[in-house]
């Protein structure tokens, strides 16, 4: 059992954990010090994603059926060595100082804040107009759910493969899916939103009984939207690895293609549903599915109609239209002369063994919380 609360030194620093018996999520009693526990044990692959990333913590200090708020701008109360990034905002015309998850004691400091869910930017702090990777939400409407997801998430890599690049899946630990393409190479938001909303309306186009671009609800019944707006500076979305505030506590959690298959041929939502526990087991036996998306280099294809084509901030049918369509048509193009060649099949790489908390840290922690 945790205690009410405790000093402990982790990372060579001094943190002190406040109110572990409290229960953050009522349904299944998970606790605050359960909340810490999963982010300390998390935290080795948890940081090489959030590393140099500017990042929003949404708080829970209540719990998961309580109220809950944002926080973009690091509090004014953080310990000396949490390291922040300044990033403009236009909105507030000001510098917002932007967390950055830099290491074990900052994530644990994080999490006793009841920072439950962790959204960072796709792109880093030092270049905050160029994202590192594309990302695709596949979120459904019920009664659809992930089953519906997977199948969206399935023609999504087909299209990807036929430009012959790779593309990762992982839940968002709620009720939908997300697709990742890497980049890692000189790109902007002015290439990969035109091209993610492009794409997105070519799937539409071809699958209108199960997919909708356009964010307005009445749509969206039983059918899956690929929200492309996450692509853009001033988004985020949620963190690989995160812990979701949900009933349960689930975890947005990388998954490989084969379940995502698994799951669309058994129509099992069920089998895509991972929870704290399970997803520390998964990465033990695993490692780090996402690994890739840090360092694999990939260009986007150059699209004749993608050229200065400005696509609106919000995601409706008015401001979806101009060239888009040109984008579709040439995306469909350029993939089906993929596929008259043969194309590369990418197998995934044999999952490196998973990064693991220090012996002496995970023994120096036990003492303290007498669990990780």
């Amino acid at each position: 059992m945790v205690s009410k609360s405790q000093n402990i030194e982790i990372g060579g620093r001094e943190l002190t954990l406040t109110n572990l018996e409290k229960v953050l999520y009522p349904a299944t009693g998970f606790t605050k010090g359960q909340v810490i526990d999963y982010y300390a044990r998390i935290a080795p692959v948890l940081v090489t994603h959030l590393t140099g990333r500017p990042l929003t913590l949404k708080r829970y200090p209540n719990g998961v059926d309580g109220e809950f708020f944002f926080e973009k701008n690091a509090t004014a109360h953080r310990p000396e060595w949490v390291k922040t990034a300044p990033i403009w905002s236009e909105g507030n015309h000001r510098n917002v100082n932007y967390i950055l998850a830099n290491d074990l004691p900052t994530v644990v400091w994080m999490a006793n804040l009841a920072a439950i869910e962790l959204h960072p930017s796709l792109s880093m702090a030092r270049e905050i107009s160029r994202p590192t990777m594309m990302v695709f939400d596949l979120d459904p409407g019920p009664p659809a759910n992930i089953v519906q997801c997977a199948q969206v998430g399935m023609w999504l890599r087909e299209i990807f493969d036929h430009f012959g690049l790779r593309s990762f899946p992982k839940t968002s630990g709620s009720k939908g899916l997300q697709i990742y393409v890497p980049l890692n190479t000189s790109t902007s938001y002015e290439v990969t939103k035109p091209f993610a909303n492009a794409l997105a309306r070519l799937l539409e186009n071809d699958h209108r009984n199960l997919v909708v671009s356009d964010m307005k609800k009445e749509l969206r019944v039983g059918k899956v939207l690929v929200d492309w707006s996450q692509n853009d500076q001033h988004k985020t979305t949620i963190s690989v690895y995160s812990l979701r505030a949900r009933e349960h506590p689930t975890v947005s959690t990388p998954v490989t293609w084969e379940e995502v298959e698994r799951t669309l041929t058994k129509k099992d939502a069920g089998l895509l549903v991972f929870e704290a526990q399970q997803v520390l087991d998964r990465v033990e036996k695993m490692g780090d599915l996402f690994a890739p998306t840090l360092h694999l280099k990939q260009k986007l294809p150059k699209l004749a109609a993608n050229a200065g084509a400005a696509v609106p901030a919000r995601a409706n049918s008015e401001a979806l239209g101009g060239s888009t369509a040109k984008e579709g048509l040439e995306i469909r193009a350029r993939a089906q002369s993929r596929s008259s060649k043969p194309s590369k099949t990418h197998k995934a790489p044999k999952p490196k063994a998973s990064k693991k908390i220090s012996k002496e840290t995970r023994e120096e922690t036990s003492k303290k919380t007498g669990k990780i």
